[in-house]
Protein backbone atom coordinates (compact mmCIF):
# COMPACT_ATOMS: atom_id res chain seq x y z
CA UNK A 1 0.00 0.00 0.00
CA UNK A 2 1.50 3.45 -1.40
CA UNK A 3 2.29 5.27 1.70
CA UNK A 4 -0.02 8.93 1.95
CA UNK A 5 1.55 12.20 3.06
CA UNK A 6 0.05 13.40 6.36
CA UNK A 7 -1.40 16.42 5.31
CA UNK A 8 -2.45 17.34 1.21
CA UNK A 9 -0.74 19.91 -0.31
CA UNK A 10 -3.03 23.06 -1.11
CA UNK A 11 -4.11 22.74 -4.94
CA UNK A 12 -2.97 25.34 -7.49
CA UNK A 13 -5.96 25.33 -8.99
CA UNK A 14 -9.75 24.26 -8.24
CA UNK A 15 -11.22 21.58 -10.82
CA UNK A 16 -14.87 22.73 -9.65
CA UNK A 17 -16.04 24.65 -6.97
CA UNK A 18 -19.60 23.87 -5.33
CA UNK A 19 -21.62 25.69 -2.41
CA UNK A 20 -21.58 22.21 -1.32
CA UNK A 21 -20.22 19.01 -1.51
CA UNK A 22 -22.08 15.79 0.44
CA UNK A 23 -20.29 12.53 0.85
CA UNK A 24 -21.91 9.80 0.13
CA UNK A 25 -25.44 9.07 -1.39
CA UNK A 26 -27.89 7.27 1.25
CA UNK A 27 -30.68 8.48 3.39
CA UNK A 28 -28.46 11.22 5.23
CA UNK A 29 -26.26 12.37 2.00
CA UNK A 30 -29.64 12.79 -0.26
CA UNK A 31 -31.13 14.84 2.60
CA UNK A 32 -28.49 17.18 3.29
CA UNK A 33 -28.34 17.84 -0.73
CA UNK A 34 -31.94 18.22 -1.04
CA UNK A 35 -31.69 20.68 2.02
CA UNK A 36 -29.00 22.80 1.10
CA UNK A 37 -30.39 23.20 -2.56
CA UNK A 38 -33.58 24.19 -1.67
CA UNK A 39 -31.77 26.77 0.47
CA UNK A 40 -30.30 28.06 -3.04
CA UNK A 41 -26.61 26.29 -3.12
CA UNK A 42 -25.05 24.69 -6.02
CA UNK A 43 -24.68 20.96 -4.20
CA UNK A 44 -22.83 17.96 -5.57
CA UNK A 45 -22.61 14.19 -4.17
CA UNK A 46 -19.86 12.09 -4.33
CA UNK A 47 -20.54 8.48 -3.75
CA UNK A 48 -17.97 5.43 -3.48
CA UNK A 49 -19.85 2.95 -4.88
CA UNK A 50 -21.25 2.06 -8.20
CA UNK A 51 -24.32 3.14 -7.49
CA UNK A 52 -26.18 5.03 -4.80
CA UNK A 53 -28.14 4.04 -1.83
CA UNK A 54 -25.67 2.71 0.29
CA UNK A 55 -26.93 0.39 3.20
CA UNK A 56 -30.08 2.81 3.47
CA UNK A 57 -31.29 1.07 0.51
CA UNK A 58 -31.84 -2.18 2.74
CA UNK A 59 -33.24 -1.03 5.90
CA UNK A 60 -36.47 -1.53 6.78
CA UNK A 61 -37.55 2.22 5.87
CA UNK A 62 -39.41 2.99 9.18
CA UNK A 63 -38.46 6.59 9.89
CA UNK A 64 -38.56 7.09 14.05
CA UNK A 65 -40.62 10.32 14.88
CA UNK A 66 -42.20 11.41 17.94
CA UNK A 67 -45.09 13.54 19.43
CA UNK A 68 -43.50 14.85 22.18
CA UNK A 69 -40.30 16.60 22.22
CA UNK A 70 -39.48 16.44 26.01
CA UNK A 71 -40.10 12.90 26.11
CA UNK A 72 -38.24 11.69 23.18
CA UNK A 73 -35.12 13.60 25.01
CA UNK A 74 -35.87 11.66 28.06
CA UNK A 75 -36.11 7.78 26.64
CA UNK A 76 -32.45 9.56 24.21
CA UNK A 77 -30.95 10.51 27.73
CA UNK A 78 -31.71 6.85 28.90
CA UNK A 79 -30.27 4.47 25.75
CA UNK A 80 -27.26 7.18 25.06
CA UNK A 81 -25.33 6.11 27.98
CA UNK A 82 -23.96 9.77 28.77
CA UNK A 83 -21.44 9.74 25.49
CA UNK A 84 -23.53 12.30 23.44
CA UNK A 85 -24.44 15.78 25.20
CA UNK A 86 -27.98 16.71 25.98
CA UNK A 87 -27.95 19.65 23.19
CA UNK A 88 -26.86 16.93 20.78
CA UNK A 89 -29.96 14.51 22.46
CA UNK A 90 -32.14 17.63 22.36
CA UNK A 91 -31.82 18.38 19.08
CA UNK A 92 -32.61 15.37 17.56
CA UNK A 93 -35.45 14.99 19.64
CA UNK A 94 -36.90 18.26 18.69
CA UNK A 95 -36.69 16.83 14.69
CA UNK A 96 -38.12 13.63 15.44
CA UNK A 97 -41.07 15.91 16.21
CA UNK A 98 -41.07 17.35 12.59
CA UNK A 99 -39.86 14.70 10.45
CA UNK A 100 -43.27 13.03 9.73
CA UNK A 101 -43.84 16.65 7.99
CA UNK A 102 -40.27 16.15 5.83
CA UNK A 103 -41.39 13.01 4.80
CA UNK A 104 -44.97 14.18 3.61
CA UNK A 105 -43.25 17.30 1.57
CA UNK A 106 -40.73 14.63 -0.04
CA UNK A 107 -43.69 12.42 -1.09
CA UNK A 108 -45.82 15.20 -2.51
CA UNK A 109 -45.90 15.19 -6.18
CA UNK A 110 -44.44 11.53 -6.60
CA UNK A 111 -47.67 9.36 -6.33
CA UNK A 112 -46.22 8.00 -2.60
CA UNK A 113 -48.71 6.61 0.15
CA UNK A 114 -46.93 7.93 3.35
CA UNK A 115 -47.73 5.59 6.38
CA UNK A 116 -47.78 6.45 10.05
CA UNK A 117 -48.63 4.61 12.86
CA UNK A 118 -47.31 4.69 16.32
CA UNK A 119 -44.77 2.17 17.89
CA UNK A 120 -43.15 2.43 21.21
CA UNK A 121 -39.57 2.53 21.57
CA UNK A 122 -37.41 -1.07 22.55
CA UNK A 123 -37.64 -0.36 26.22
CA UNK A 124 -39.76 0.74 28.95
CA UNK A 125 -37.68 3.90 29.79
CA UNK A 126 -39.54 7.00 30.31
CA UNK A 127 -40.96 8.54 26.99
CA UNK A 128 -40.90 5.65 25.55
CA UNK A 129 -44.73 5.25 24.37
CA UNK A 130 -44.16 8.97 22.73
CA UNK A 131 -42.66 7.08 19.19
CA UNK A 132 -43.92 5.84 16.15
CA UNK A 133 -42.73 5.33 12.52
CA UNK A 134 -43.20 6.68 9.18
CA UNK A 135 -43.27 4.55 6.03
CA UNK A 136 -43.59 4.94 2.34
CA UNK A 137 -46.21 1.88 2.39
CA UNK A 138 -46.68 2.68 -2.12
CA UNK A 139 -44.75 4.42 -4.63
CA UNK A 140 -46.46 5.13 -7.89
CA UNK A 141 -45.22 3.16 -10.43
CA UNK A 142 -42.10 2.00 -8.35
CA UNK A 143 -40.64 -2.03 -8.39
CA UNK A 144 -37.92 -3.01 -5.86
CA UNK A 145 -36.51 -5.61 -8.11
CA UNK A 146 -36.44 -4.00 -11.21
CA UNK A 147 -35.09 -0.80 -9.87
CA UNK A 148 -32.52 -2.33 -7.01
CA UNK A 149 -31.87 -5.71 -8.82
CA UNK A 150 -28.58 -5.52 -6.67
CA UNK A 151 -30.01 -5.07 -3.37
CA UNK A 152 -32.25 -6.99 -0.84
CA UNK A 153 -33.86 -5.79 2.09
CA UNK A 154 -37.07 -4.81 3.00
CA UNK A 155 -39.59 -3.10 0.43
CA UNK A 156 -40.31 -0.19 2.69
CA UNK A 157 -36.66 0.85 2.69
CA UNK A 158 -36.02 0.64 -0.68
CA UNK A 159 -39.32 2.84 -1.48
CA UNK A 160 -38.16 5.43 0.84
CA UNK A 161 -34.55 5.42 -0.87
CA UNK A 162 -36.36 5.60 -4.29
CA UNK A 163 -38.41 8.75 -3.35
CA UNK A 164 -35.20 10.33 -2.14
CA UNK A 165 -33.53 9.85 -5.41
CA UNK A 166 -36.89 11.02 -6.96
CA UNK A 167 -36.46 14.31 -5.43
CA UNK A 168 -32.89 14.39 -6.27
CA UNK A 169 -33.76 14.57 -9.70
CA UNK A 170 -36.40 16.51 -9.52
CA UNK A 171 -33.82 19.28 -7.98
CA UNK A 172 -31.44 18.30 -10.72
CA UNK A 173 -28.37 17.19 -7.93
CA UNK A 174 -25.70 15.51 -9.66
CA UNK A 175 -24.95 12.25 -7.99
CA UNK A 176 -21.06 11.52 -8.86
CA UNK A 177 -20.69 7.65 -8.28
CA UNK A 178 -17.73 5.40 -8.62
CA UNK A 179 -16.04 8.64 -7.03
CA UNK A 180 -14.93 8.79 -3.36
CA UNK A 181 -13.57 11.73 -1.52
CA UNK A 182 -10.21 10.24 -0.43
CA UNK A 183 -9.00 13.66 1.53
CA UNK A 184 -9.79 16.91 2.41
CA UNK A 185 -8.51 20.36 1.34
CA UNK A 186 -7.33 22.05 4.75
CA UNK A 187 -6.62 25.68 4.91
CA UNK A 188 -3.72 26.74 7.11
CA UNK A 189 -6.15 27.24 9.97
CA UNK A 190 -7.65 24.23 9.83
CA UNK A 191 -10.70 25.06 8.21
CA UNK A 192 -12.13 22.66 5.77
CA UNK A 193 -11.79 23.91 2.33
CA UNK A 194 -13.18 21.31 0.13
CA UNK A 195 -12.40 17.69 -1.25
CA UNK A 196 -9.44 15.64 -3.35
CA UNK A 197 -12.33 13.55 -5.46
CA UNK A 198 -11.30 10.22 -7.04
CA UNK A 199 -8.85 7.33 -6.05
CA UNK A 200 -5.29 7.50 -6.23
CA UNK A 201 -3.22 9.90 -8.51
CA UNK A 202 -6.56 10.25 -10.48
CA UNK A 203 -7.73 12.73 -7.41
CA UNK A 204 -8.85 15.88 -8.55
CA UNK A 205 -9.41 19.15 -6.11
CA UNK A 206 -12.99 20.47 -5.40
CA UNK A 207 -14.28 23.58 -3.84
CA UNK A 208 -16.57 23.29 -1.30
CA UNK A 209 -17.41 27.44 -0.53
CA UNK A 210 -19.69 26.11 2.49
CA UNK A 211 -18.34 22.69 3.57
CA UNK A 212 -18.38 18.93 3.22
CA UNK A 213 -21.16 16.98 4.86
CA UNK A 214 -19.62 13.38 5.56
CA UNK A 215 -22.80 11.19 5.29
CA UNK A 216 -20.72 8.05 3.94
CA UNK A 217 -21.83 5.96 6.85
CA UNK A 218 -20.09 3.80 9.45
CA UNK A 219 -17.60 0.83 9.17
CA UNK A 220 -19.47 -2.53 9.00
CA UNK A 221 -17.67 -3.03 5.70
CA UNK A 222 -13.82 -2.47 7.61
CA UNK A 223 -12.68 -5.42 9.48
CA UNK A 224 -9.19 -3.26 10.08
CA UNK A 225 -11.59 -0.76 12.05
CA UNK A 226 -13.47 -3.81 14.01
CA UNK A 227 -10.80 -5.50 15.08
CA UNK A 228 -8.95 -1.56 16.74
CA UNK A 229 -12.20 -0.58 18.50
CA UNK A 230 -14.43 -4.01 19.39
CA UNK A 231 -13.38 -6.74 21.41
CA UNK A 232 -15.79 -9.13 20.07
CA UNK A 233 -14.31 -10.77 16.36
CA UNK A 234 -14.79 -12.03 13.91
CA UNK A 235 -17.99 -9.80 13.04
CA UNK A 236 -19.36 -10.58 9.67
CA UNK A 237 -21.07 -8.13 8.22
CA UNK A 238 -24.78 -8.09 6.70
CA UNK A 239 -25.35 -6.18 4.11
CA UNK A 240 -22.79 -3.44 2.39
CA UNK A 241 -18.91 -3.57 2.01
CA UNK A 242 -18.50 0.09 1.01
CA UNK A 243 -18.86 1.16 4.44
CA UNK A 244 -15.55 1.10 5.24
CA UNK A 245 -15.06 4.10 7.92
CA UNK A 246 -13.99 6.63 4.97
CA UNK A 247 -15.98 9.57 7.01
CA UNK A 248 -14.26 8.23 9.95
CA UNK A 249 -10.57 9.07 8.43
CA UNK A 250 -11.61 11.88 6.31
CA UNK A 251 -12.81 13.53 9.86
CA UNK A 252 -9.88 12.32 11.63
CA UNK A 253 -7.75 14.18 9.09
CA UNK A 254 -9.27 17.29 10.64
CA UNK A 255 -8.37 16.69 13.69
CA UNK A 256 -11.91 15.43 14.92
CA UNK A 257 -13.00 13.81 18.34
CA UNK A 258 -14.48 10.21 17.90
CA UNK A 259 -17.33 9.09 20.19
CA UNK A 260 -18.88 5.49 21.30
CA UNK A 261 -17.06 3.22 18.63
CA UNK A 262 -17.62 0.39 20.28
CA UNK A 263 -21.13 0.29 19.67
CA UNK A 264 -22.59 -1.93 16.49
CA UNK A 265 -26.59 -2.95 15.68
CA UNK A 266 -26.08 -6.34 15.15
CA UNK A 267 -27.38 -9.28 15.72
CA UNK A 268 -26.22 -13.58 15.60
CA UNK A 269 -26.57 -15.77 12.51
CA UNK A 270 -24.63 -17.96 9.77
CA UNK A 271 -21.51 -17.89 7.69
CA UNK A 272 -21.78 -18.99 4.08
CA UNK A 273 -19.69 -22.34 2.95
CA UNK A 274 -18.56 -20.09 -0.12
CA UNK A 275 -15.43 -18.20 1.37
CA UNK A 276 -16.12 -16.03 -1.43
CA UNK A 277 -19.64 -14.66 -0.31
CA UNK A 278 -19.15 -11.57 1.83
CA UNK A 279 -21.88 -11.37 3.87
CA UNK A 280 -23.34 -12.79 7.02
CA UNK A 281 -26.69 -14.33 7.06
CA UNK A 282 -29.14 -13.08 9.77
CA UNK A 283 -31.07 -15.48 11.71
CA UNK A 284 -35.28 -14.67 10.56
CA UNK A 285 -36.17 -11.61 12.37
CA UNK A 286 -38.46 -12.25 14.64
CA UNK A 287 -40.82 -9.18 16.11
CA UNK A 288 -39.18 -6.85 18.81
CA UNK A 289 -41.07 -6.94 22.03
CA UNK A 290 -41.31 -4.96 25.34
CA UNK A 291 -39.72 -5.65 28.84
CA UNK A 292 -42.79 -6.54 30.59
CA UNK A 293 -45.52 -7.41 28.00
CA UNK A 294 -43.49 -9.83 26.12
CA UNK A 295 -43.82 -10.47 21.97
CA UNK A 296 -47.20 -11.61 20.34
CA UNK A 297 -48.24 -14.71 21.51
CA UNK A 298 -48.05 -16.82 18.28
CA UNK A 299 -43.93 -15.79 17.74
CA UNK A 300 -41.83 -19.40 18.29
CA UNK A 301 -38.19 -19.62 18.03
CA UNK A 302 -37.39 -23.01 17.45
CA UNK A 303 -34.14 -22.74 18.52
CA UNK A 304 -31.41 -22.28 21.16
CA UNK A 305 -27.93 -21.48 21.11
CA UNK A 306 -24.80 -23.68 22.82
CA UNK A 307 -21.60 -22.13 23.22
CA UNK A 308 -18.59 -24.71 22.59
CA UNK A 309 -18.70 -26.19 26.05
CA UNK A 310 -22.47 -27.69 25.31
CA UNK A 311 -24.32 -25.25 27.51
CA UNK A 312 -27.14 -22.53 26.92
CA UNK A 313 -25.13 -18.91 27.70
CA UNK A 314 -27.72 -16.46 26.57
CA UNK A 315 -31.73 -15.38 25.83
CA UNK A 316 -31.77 -16.01 22.09
CA UNK A 317 -34.68 -13.95 22.05
CA UNK A 318 -33.80 -11.11 23.93
CA UNK A 319 -36.51 -7.55 23.56
CA UNK A 320 -34.33 -5.86 20.37
CA UNK A 321 -32.41 -8.34 19.15
CA UNK A 322 -31.54 -6.78 16.00
CA UNK A 323 -29.45 -4.56 18.51
CA UNK A 324 -28.00 -6.45 20.77
CA UNK A 325 -28.38 -10.33 20.45
CA UNK A 326 -24.58 -10.23 19.33
CA UNK A 327 -23.26 -9.25 22.54
CA UNK A 328 -23.27 -12.55 24.41
CA UNK A 329 -21.31 -14.18 22.08
CA UNK A 330 -18.90 -11.71 23.05
CA UNK A 331 -17.49 -12.77 26.34
CA UNK A 332 -14.09 -13.32 26.74
CA UNK A 333 -12.90 -16.48 29.58
CA UNK A 334 -9.89 -15.08 31.44
CA UNK A 335 -9.09 -18.77 32.59
CA UNK A 336 -9.17 -20.69 29.52
CA UNK A 337 -8.30 -17.36 27.38
CA UNK A 338 -10.78 -17.82 24.74
CA UNK A 339 -14.56 -16.87 23.18
CA UNK A 340 -16.08 -19.87 24.39
CA UNK A 341 -19.57 -18.98 22.24
CA UNK A 342 -17.37 -17.62 19.15
CA UNK A 343 -18.60 -19.38 17.03
CA UNK A 344 -21.13 -20.68 18.98
CA UNK A 345 -23.84 -23.48 17.92
CA UNK A 346 -27.36 -23.26 16.64
CA UNK A 347 -29.93 -26.30 17.68
CA UNK A 348 -33.52 -27.27 16.65
CA UNK A 349 -35.33 -30.46 15.65
CA UNK A 350 -37.25 -31.28 13.06
CA UNK A 351 -40.10 -29.63 13.84
CA UNK A 352 -38.21 -26.44 14.49
CA UNK A 353 -37.19 -27.23 10.72
CA UNK A 354 -40.44 -27.19 9.11
CA UNK A 355 -41.69 -23.65 10.66
CA UNK A 356 -39.61 -21.00 8.77
CA UNK A 357 -36.49 -20.32 7.38
CA UNK A 358 -33.71 -19.96 9.48
CA UNK A 359 -31.96 -17.29 7.70
CA UNK A 360 -32.81 -14.04 6.12
CA UNK A 361 -30.27 -12.54 3.69
CA UNK A 362 -29.54 -9.06 2.52
CA UNK A 363 -27.36 -7.54 0.28
CA UNK A 364 -26.25 -4.81 -1.45
CA UNK A 365 -23.58 -5.49 -4.05
CA UNK A 366 -24.00 -6.64 -8.06
CA UNK A 367 -23.25 -10.56 -8.10
CA UNK A 368 -24.41 -11.19 -4.75
CA UNK A 369 -26.84 -12.81 -3.63
CA UNK A 370 -28.46 -15.82 -1.73
CA UNK A 371 -31.92 -16.49 -1.65
CA UNK A 372 -32.76 -18.82 1.77
CA UNK A 373 -35.05 -21.97 1.16
CA UNK A 374 -38.18 -21.91 2.78
CA UNK A 375 -37.87 -25.44 4.51
CA UNK A 376 -34.67 -24.91 5.36
CA UNK A 377 -33.18 -28.51 2.96
CA UNK A 378 -31.28 -26.43 0.55
CA UNK A 379 -28.80 -25.07 3.52
CA UNK A 380 -28.49 -28.54 4.76
CA UNK A 381 -27.21 -29.72 1.54
CA UNK A 382 -24.81 -26.72 1.32
CA UNK A 383 -23.66 -27.37 5.00
CA UNK A 384 -24.63 -23.91 6.45
CA UNK A 385 -26.96 -26.23 8.53
CA UNK A 386 -26.45 -30.37 9.53
CA UNK A 387 -28.37 -32.82 10.89
CA UNK A 388 -27.85 -35.69 13.11
CA UNK A 389 -30.05 -38.95 13.28
CA UNK A 390 -30.13 -38.98 17.29
CA UNK A 391 -28.23 -37.32 20.19
CA UNK A 392 -25.45 -39.25 19.76
CA UNK A 393 -24.85 -38.56 16.29
CA UNK A 394 -25.24 -34.78 17.32
CA UNK A 395 -23.02 -34.97 20.04
CA UNK A 396 -20.43 -36.31 17.35
CA UNK A 397 -21.26 -33.86 15.19
CA UNK A 398 -20.76 -30.77 17.64
CA UNK A 399 -17.68 -32.19 19.54
CA UNK A 400 -19.19 -32.14 22.65
CA UNK A 401 -19.62 -35.05 25.30
CA UNK A 402 -22.71 -37.01 25.04
CA UNK A 403 -23.68 -36.48 28.77
CA UNK A 404 -23.76 -32.68 28.93
CA UNK A 405 -25.39 -32.52 25.41
CA UNK A 406 -28.21 -34.60 26.83
CA UNK A 407 -28.40 -32.85 29.89
CA UNK A 408 -28.24 -29.39 28.14
CA UNK A 409 -31.57 -30.47 25.57
CA UNK A 410 -33.12 -31.95 28.85
CA UNK A 411 -33.05 -28.83 31.15
CA UNK A 412 -34.34 -27.17 28.18
CA UNK A 413 -37.47 -28.91 27.55
CA UNK A 414 -38.28 -29.25 31.26
CA UNK A 415 -38.05 -25.31 30.88
CA UNK A 416 -40.56 -25.67 27.57
CA UNK A 417 -43.05 -27.59 29.96
CA UNK A 418 -42.97 -25.34 32.73
CA UNK A 419 -42.82 -22.79 30.72
CA UNK A 420 -40.21 -20.76 32.37
CA UNK A 421 -36.95 -20.34 31.03
CA UNK A 422 -34.91 -19.95 34.72
CA UNK A 423 -31.86 -19.36 32.99
CA UNK A 424 -31.93 -16.72 30.88
CA UNK A 425 -35.45 -15.74 30.70
CA UNK A 426 -36.32 -16.20 27.40
CA UNK A 427 -40.50 -15.17 26.71
CA UNK A 428 -42.31 -18.41 27.58
CA UNK A 429 -44.23 -18.22 24.00
CA UNK A 430 -41.36 -18.76 22.36
CA UNK A 431 -39.70 -21.48 23.50
CA UNK A 432 -39.85 -24.72 21.37
CA UNK A 433 -38.92 -28.16 23.04
CA UNK A 434 -36.13 -29.79 20.90
CA UNK A 435 -37.10 -33.99 21.29
CA UNK A 436 -37.87 -34.83 17.51
CA UNK A 437 -34.80 -36.37 15.27
CA UNK A 438 -33.29 -35.92 12.70
CA UNK A 439 -31.86 -33.10 14.94
CA UNK A 440 -30.47 -29.62 12.95
CA UNK A 441 -27.68 -27.69 13.95
CA UNK A 442 -25.53 -24.77 12.89
CA UNK A 443 -22.52 -22.42 13.50
CA UNK A 444 -23.39 -19.19 14.72
CA UNK A 445 -21.59 -15.88 14.52
CA UNK A 446 -21.97 -12.06 15.34
CA UNK A 447 -23.82 -10.29 12.80
CA UNK A 448 -23.37 -6.69 12.13
CA UNK A 449 -26.21 -4.37 10.30
CA UNK A 450 -24.56 -0.94 10.87
CA UNK A 451 -21.81 0.84 13.40
CA UNK A 452 -22.80 3.50 15.40
CA UNK A 453 -20.29 6.51 16.57
CA UNK A 454 -17.85 8.06 14.67
CA UNK A 455 -16.93 11.89 14.66
CA UNK A 456 -18.43 13.79 17.23
CA UNK A 457 -20.43 16.72 16.09
CA UNK A 458 -23.00 19.56 17.77
CA UNK A 459 -26.54 19.99 17.55
CA UNK A 460 -25.61 21.73 14.32
CA UNK A 461 -24.22 18.61 13.04
CA UNK A 462 -20.77 20.51 12.86
CA UNK A 463 -17.68 18.23 13.21
CA UNK A 464 -15.93 18.67 16.23
CA UNK A 465 -12.45 18.85 16.97
CA UNK A 466 -10.83 16.50 19.76
CA UNK A 467 -10.61 20.00 21.70
CA UNK A 468 -14.04 20.68 21.32
CA UNK A 469 -14.16 22.98 18.85
CA UNK A 470 -16.16 23.14 15.51
CA UNK A 471 -14.25 22.46 12.61
CA UNK A 472 -14.77 24.89 10.19
CA UNK A 473 -16.50 23.64 6.79
CA UNK A 474 -17.12 19.67 7.98
CA UNK A 475 -20.61 18.13 8.79
CA UNK A 476 -21.60 14.69 10.05
CA UNK A 477 -24.95 13.10 9.50
CA UNK A 478 -26.77 9.65 9.49
CA UNK A 479 -24.80 6.55 10.59
CA UNK A 480 -21.02 9.03 10.31
CA UNK A 481 -20.59 9.96 13.90
CA UNK A 482 -24.45 8.42 15.18
CA UNK A 483 -25.45 9.43 18.89
CA UNK A 484 -26.57 6.28 19.86
CA UNK A 485 -24.21 5.46 21.95
CA UNK A 486 -25.02 2.55 24.71
CA UNK A 487 -28.74 1.42 23.19
CA UNK A 488 -30.04 1.56 19.71
CA UNK A 489 -33.93 2.62 18.70
CA UNK A 490 -35.27 0.65 16.01
CA UNK A 491 -35.42 3.09 13.35
CA UNK A 492 -32.99 5.49 14.96
CA UNK A 493 -30.47 5.90 12.44
CA UNK A 494 -33.44 6.80 9.76
CA UNK A 495 -34.53 9.37 12.06
CA UNK A 496 -30.56 10.72 12.55
CA UNK A 497 -30.51 10.50 8.40
CA UNK A 498 -33.52 13.13 8.10
CA UNK A 499 -33.26 15.13 10.51
CA UNK A 500 -29.39 15.54 11.22
CA UNK A 501 -28.81 15.74 7.17
CA UNK A 502 -30.97 18.53 7.04
CA UNK A 503 -29.31 20.59 9.53
CA UNK A 504 -26.33 19.84 7.74
CA UNK A 505 -27.04 20.46 4.54
CA UNK A 506 -29.19 24.10 5.75
CA UNK A 507 -25.93 24.98 7.80
CA UNK A 508 -23.77 24.05 4.45
CA UNK A 509 -25.81 26.44 2.87
CA UNK A 510 -26.00 29.06 4.96
CA UNK A 511 -21.87 29.26 4.98
CA UNK A 512 -22.06 29.41 1.55
CA UNK A 513 -24.03 32.52 1.99
CA UNK A 514 -21.84 34.17 4.17
CA UNK A 515 -24.58 34.24 6.88
CA UNK A 516 -23.33 31.88 9.72
CA UNK A 517 -19.90 30.77 10.44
Amino acid sequence: MQQQPIRMPAPKAWDETWDVVVVGCGYAGAMAAIAAHDRGARVLILEKAAEPGGISVCSAGGVRVAKNADQAFAYLAATNGGTAPEPVLRRLADGMTTAAATIDALADGFGATVGKRPANANYPLPGHGTFGFVYIDALDGFSAAETYPNVRGSPEGARLFRLMELNLKRRGIEVRCATPASRLVLADDGAVHGVWAGAGEAGVPIRALGGVVLACGGFEGSPDFQDQFWPLKPVLNAAYRHNTGDGIRLAQEAGAGLWHLWHFHGSYGFRHPDPDYPFGIRTKRVPDWLPGEGPPSEVRMPWILLDRDGKRFMNEYEPYLQDTGARPLGRFRPETQDYPALPAWLLADEDGRQLYPFGRPTWHEAGVGYEWSADNRAEIDLGILRQASDIEALANGLGLPFEILTETIERWNQACERAEDGEFGRPPTSMMPIRRPPFIYGQIWPIVSNTQGGPVHDAEQRVLHSFGAPIPGLYAAGECGSVFGHLYMSGGNLAECFVGGEIAGRAAAARAKGTTA
